[in-house]
């Protein structure tokens, strides 16, 4: 467009009494449509069935008891558990007992089938979750509706599902925590007949090594020790017992020796060199433990007792060499010859007596040696296996204390299983509780009729809007100066003003008053539609 042109025109501000005057000739091109539009929208929003909401608000409640006393068995998140209950309680069997036991759907039924009616019924169904403020993945409560056209039917259902909610969880929770204790019991007992085999295996392996297991090392070492001391003893007494047998010996034959050379005349010796040594060897012994002992010690009238026994054996032989020297000179005769052979077999017999005995001592002292000995091999042999035991005792009793580890802590479970099953039995755990009853709906949910009533009103606006607009686009006549101006670029020099009678304007002023009377009565009419819509619908 030319910058002239939009210079010599410049844009031309709102003329109010223009619109006024629009208003005034446009009126029933308004009111009508706007009044229409309201009243169908009003009108449909009464002949729509109308449908009761009954709502009831359930709290998730918990346990009476703190957690760390009894920890319970069902630690599934709430709101999964919520879900799998509004499965269980949406399925098909459980809605069709609902709508047999309750008649629901009476005009429906004739035209539905089951599946449809159980569909129907679920759309009806609403389950609305409520969560803390303070944290938005904790479920704290949840709210149930049912919708239906009358609002007794809508109660009675909303408490029906209500009874249902409560009854399935918890008998949904007793029941996982009876699957948990039976569980935890079966494998207790598996774990206790594990622990039977492990025990028994031990058992088994303690009678078969029985000796060389490691806890009896100790005992094994002592008395193995004593072994080893009654071997040294043994040996030592066997040693002891040879030097007196070489001693007797010697003995026997020294004496024998001086008898067959004693000749009739001849002073017969005091002694033997052999018991001479022996009894100087005793003395010396006796000086050596007297200096170290008293006379009450065990050794040295042992010791005594062996001097004694010594020095009488050496007064016996004196005293026999004596009365051989003597029987020597006589003559001999049969009865004297017999009476000086048993004097001098006497002593003869006591040493070998002594030497017989002493034979008998040693043969002893060899057979407890070699029992010691073998005695001593074989805890030897104990001892060399002990490390050997260890080990494999070790990895049995690492089998069994990992069954006992595992018995007890499965049993330490069972028992706290059984605490929180009892627990649910009492209904002292996380429940369901009615925190509101069900609610009788005074107004139905849907239509929102108030709401339809603004709706209705919006759509006569835009009615009549767009009535104005297209009777102003259709409309040839000429209103203003403006418009005329658009049609003959003429200067408009002479404006005649309407001329009217008095009659015409009386009949023009009662056409004004019917306006707006009509226009008043369809304000009130409109009001009070709202107000039946507020109060009733």
């Amino acid at each position: 467009m030319p910058e002239d042109f939009l210079e010599e025109n410049p844009p031309e501000k709102p003329d109010l009494n223009e619109y006024w005057r629009l208003a005034r000739r446009r009126c029933w091109y308004f009111v009508l449509p706007l009044f229409v539009g309201w009243l169908l929208v009003f009108t449909l929003s009464w002949l729509l069935p109308p449908v009761y909401r009954s709502g009831t608000l359930i709290l998730v409640e918990q346990p009476t008891v703190p957690q760390q006393y009894v920890v319970p068995n069902v630690s599934s998140d709430l709101q999964t558990r919520l879900n799998s209950i509004t499965q269980q309680i949406l399925s098909r069997t459980r809605l069709l007992h609902i709508i047999e036991s309750l008649n629901l759907y009476k005009k429906e039924r004739r035209r539905l089938n089951s599946d449809d009616l159980v569909d129907k019924m679920r759309k009806d169904i609403d389950i609305e979750l409520v969560r803390s403020p303070e944290h938005d993945e904790e479920l704290t409560a949840f709210n149930v509706y049912f919708s239906a056209n009358d609002p007794h039917v809508a109660q009675r259902v909303t408490n029906e599902l209500t009874d249902l909610f409560i009854n399935e969880n918890l008998e949904a929770r007793q029941q996982q925590s009876e699957n948990t204790t039976e569980f935890l019991e079966s494998q207790l007992r598996e774990a206790r007949q594990k622990l039977a085999d492990q025990e028994n295996r031990v058992r088994e392996y303690k009678d078969r090594y029985l000796g060389e297991l490691p806890g009896q090392l100790q005992s094994n070492l002592q008395i193995l020790i004593g072994f080893q001391g009654e071997l040294q003893a043994e040996q030592d007494a066997l040693g002891r017992a040879k030097q007196q047998n070489a001693y007797l010996e010697s003995l026997l034959t020294q004496y024998r020796s001086v008898t067959a050379s004693l000749k009739p005349g001849e002073d017969p010796p005091t002694g033997l060199p052999a018991i001479d040594q022996e009894l100087d060897k005793l003395q010396a012994q006796m000086a050596d433990l007297k200096s170290h002992y008293t006379d009450r010690h065990p050794d040295v009238r042992k010791l005594k007792k062996q001097i004694t026994k010594n020095e009488k054996m050496r007064q016996d032989i004196a005293a026999d060499l004596k009365e051989k020297a003597k029987n020597a000179q006589k003559d001999e005769t049969s009865d004297s010859g017999t009476t000086g052979d048993l004097t001098r077999i006497s002593p003869i017999m006591e040493v070998q007596s002594q030497l017989k005995a002493n034979q008998i001592e040693m043969t002893n002292r060899q057979e407890t040696i070699k029992a010691l000995q073998a005695k001593i091999s074989g805890y030897q042999g104990r001892l060399n296996q002990t490390p050997v035991r260890e080990q494999q005792l070790a990895d049995i009793s690492r089998d069994y204390e990992q069954s006992k580890a595992n018995y007890e802590s499965l049993l330490a479970k069972k028992n706290q299983s059984e605490l929180a099953t009892n627990l649910e039995k009492r209904q002292q755990g996380e429940h369901f509780r009615i925190l509101d009853p069900p609610s009788l709906p005074q107004k139905p949910y849907f239509p929102n009729r108030l709401k339809l009533s603004f709706i209705g009103v919006l759509v006569g606006v835009l009615l009549g809007v767009g009535s104005v607009a297209g009777a102003e686009v259709t409309d040839d006549r000429v209103y203003n100066e403006k418009e005329f101006k658009k049609l003959a670029p003429a200067e408009i020099l002479v404006e005649i003003p309407p001329l009217s009678t008095i009659e015409e304007e009386q009949k023009q002023q009662r056409r004004d008053w019917r306006d707006l009377t009509v226009v008043c009565l369809m304000i009130v009419c409109m009001t009070l539609g709202v107000v039946v819509s507020y109060f009733r619908g």
